[in-house]
């Protein structure tokens, strides 16, 4: 029986707190239920264990971050919402890093994260419609955008970018001047 004073939604939030400050490898069910205070028996009523918990702090997070990212570009095209679209991603990803490493967990098919995840789909795609895409290529842009944008995130937060200049903010504005090259030219550009 679940313990009165918790929710899904309560230790799903607290889970999230825990993984951004100490990572989601560690932000462990054992561990919620200490800084919960509880029993970990006790969280079983809300949470299916460590994959549970862990898709939980996902779905949060993907959530999060779409309506960030939506309200973002918001009005905006091309260039301009390609900038604010990468720039919610990599914003979020160092305000919260457990849960970003949460959005980058593998799931199966049948998992509630995927139709959370199809919502950053669209909103990649509705970024795209600024460029002049044939829908055949939107596949392989889309895959091009999620690549450079979390490659790049994760290789900051990852430290891979500590010890060296520029700084990573350089970088970062001309990696996306790069993109938009690529996405603009990408339609007058026959494929090789």
């Amino acid at each position: 029986m679940p313990r009165a004073g918790l929710t899904s939604d309560r230790v799903v939030r607290a889970g999230a707190e825990l993984a951004d400050e100490v990572g989601l490898d560690d932000a462990t069910v054992s561990a919620l239920a200490r800084q919960l205070g509880v029993k970990v028996a006790s969280l079983y009523g809300h949470v299916d264990g460590a994959t549970g918990l862990q898709e939980g702090i996902a779905r949060l997070a993907l959530d999060e971050l779409a309506d960030r990212a939506a309200e973002a570009i918001a009005g905006r095209s091309g260039r301009d919402a390609l900038v604010a679209f990468a720039s919610a991603y990599r914003d979020y990803a160092r305000q919260h890093p457990g849960r970003y490493a949460a959005t980058r967990l593998r799931v199966g098919p049948d998992s509630p994260v995927v139709e959370a995840g199809r919502r950053h789909a669209d909103l990649t795609r509705a970024v795209l419609r600024g460029y002049a895409l044939e829908e055949s290529d939107t596949v392989h842009a889309v895959r091009l955008l999620g690549s450079t944008v979390h490659g790049f995130t994760d290789l900051e937060l990852g430290g891979g970018f500590d010890h060296s200049e520029p700084a990573p903010e350089e970088s970062w504005a001309r990696t996306l001047d790069a993109l938009d090259a690529t996405l603009r030219s990408w339609a007058i550009s026959p494929p090789g």
